[in-house]
């Protein structure tokens, strides 16, 4: 499918639901739009005509359809927010796109749109701020489930995502991007690469083509008062708030992502009572992994985990 034949970002729902082997017409997703008491709007993506079961938040320079596949395979209503800053929802005045920062915004987000306490899901970024909204809104959360990320993961493994954001902030084509990212070691296989940067992109008025979170518009994740401070220097933070949380705890690790065997070690003797999974993927479990990981999560928001 090429740029002249997608009209609208849910075109590709579709073909990805055939692949999947669904059968009949894949299941309605619309974009939602909530405004922020202090002014700025968060997005997501709903999946489904029935109350939501699932919301899912995304990682670092990423956006809510990171989380397409694995929500079709799962076959579950879900929500897939756009942080603050990435996707359609807006950028922060501050640049603070630290966990505890984004916290309050999401929850909101989240309360305007359930009626019952969600099995939330957050990937890298996503998932040190899903711990801090199962912190402070128990009223919201049944289930924290993180996808390859602990308060505890190696810091230096970040340097690939920032090697990737940094430099260039507006390209010639999105091909440009494509290949950048595949250089990395990013966006899974050539064909789910070019469906995220057509998703993470927009072409500028004089044509130039930039992403759309506020990240690469910086010229890379900032070094402070960000996701990138927040991240790290307040990573013994989000293990307190990890203790307070009172739902169950699952972590997803990658085998080859951002969590090392000892890190889910640490987890579990940090966090009695708490689940782990490990999957064959990098630390876009979303992305290289995507129907195992709708699996895993459909069995802890049905119960029949084990």
């Amino acid at each position: 499918m090429t740029d002249s034949e997608i009209r609208t970002e849910f075109d590709f729902i579709p073909a990805q639901a055939r692949a999947l082997g669904i059968a009949g017409s894949p299941p309605q997703v619309r974009r939602l739009t909530f405004q922020l008491e202090h002014g700025g709007t968060i997005s997501a993506l709903r999946f489904g005509d029935d109350e939501p079961a699932v919301t899912f938040l995304h990682g670092a320079g990423l956006n809510a359809h990171t989380f397409d596949t694995t929500i079709l395979a799962m076959g579950m209503p879900a929500l897939s927010i756009d942080l603050p800053g990435h996707g359609d929802s807006s950028w922060r005045d501050d640049v603070n796109y630290g966990p505890r920062a984004m916290a309050d915004d999401v929850a909101a987000a989240i309360a305007e749109w359930t009626q019952s306490p969600q099995v939330l899901v957050g990937q890298s970024l996503g998932g040190l701020t899903a711990s801090v909204v199962a912190a402070r809104r128990p009223d919201l959360v049944r289930t924290l489930v993180l996808v390859d990320i602990t308060p505890g993961f190696d810091q230096s493994s970040i340097g690939q995502v920032r090697g990737f954001l940094d430099g260039a902030t507006d390209f010639a084509s999105r091909e440009e991007i494509v290949e950048r990212a595949m250089s990395f070691g990013l966006g899974g296989d050539r064909e789910s690469t070019e469906r995220g940067v057509f998703l993470n992109t927009r072409v500028r008025e004089d044509g130039r083509v930039i992403f759309k979170h506020h990240f690469a518009n910086l010229g890379g994740l900032p070094s402070g008062g960000s996701a990138s401070a927040d991240a790290s220097g307040g990573l013994s933070a989000i293990w307190e708030d990890l203790d307070a949380v009172t739902a169950q705890i699952a972590l997803v690790r990658g085998d080859h992502g951002y969590v090392s065997v000892a890190n889910g070690d640490t987890f579990l003797e940090r966090l009695p009572g708490s689940s782990l999974f490990t999957i064959a993927a990098g630390h876009n479990v979303q992305e290289d992994a995507p129907v195992e990981l709708g699996r895993v999560v459909g069995e802890i928001a049905t119960g029949s985990s084990t």
